[in-house]
This record gives structure tokens, sequence and C-alpha cells, in this order.
């Protein structure tokens, strides 16, 4: 597949992830703390939640690759976090879906 046509999906993608943040209300959750950055682990699990992660580090540096071009990881593994994290909220469906759904554009 094209680079470009890739990149589509991936904003597409992203755009309805975000869409489903902002309906949950995960969206207005607040940023980290500029210290809990340094050393976050996987998915910030050792300074934030996994929500601000999503909110503050990952949509934007995926925003970021998008808009610079920059190289894509092999894999991707959020959507499996989310589930993890999300389980039992059956309001997170969606989102888990959608996240499950950007893992398989990896």
């Amino acid at each position: 597949m094209p680079a470009t046509d890739r990149n589509a999906e991936i904003r597409e993608k992203l755009d309805a992830i975000e869409a489903e943040m902002r309906r949950l209300g995960i969206w207005e959750i607040p940023a980290p703390a500029p210290e809990a950055c340094g050393n976050m682990g996987a998915f910030g699990m050792n300074t934030m939640a996994y929500e601000q992660w999503l909110r503050h580090v990952f949509v934007p540096r995926v925003r970021q690759t998008l808009e610079t071009g920059g190289p894509w990881p092999p894999s991707s593994s959020v959507g499996t976090q989310a589930i993890r994290n999300f389980d039992g909220w059956h309001e997170g469906s969606d989102l888990i879906d959608l996240l499950c759904q950007f893992d398989d554009l990896f």
C-alpha cells in the first residue's frame, strides 16, 4: 500500500479515536505533570493513567508523525492495552474497537 494511502487510513482512524474520546469525556482529562513524561514507560503506565497517555502522548505523537512523514513503528499494541485498561467498562467498547483497528493498520 502506498504511504499516502496508509497515512490517510491512519489519519481517519486517529480522527475517529479522538472523536470517541471526546464523546466519552476522556479528551478533557488534565495533562500529566511535565516530569511524568520523563520515564513514563510503555503506555505511560509508570507515571500517568492510560487515558492521559492516549490524550496527551499517543494522539499528539501520531499527528506529529503524520505531519512530518516520519517513520511508523513496525507494530502497535494500543488496542491490546486498551482491552487491559478498559476491561469491564461497557461505555468504552467503541473506543477499544477503534484502538484495535488502529493496531490492525500496522
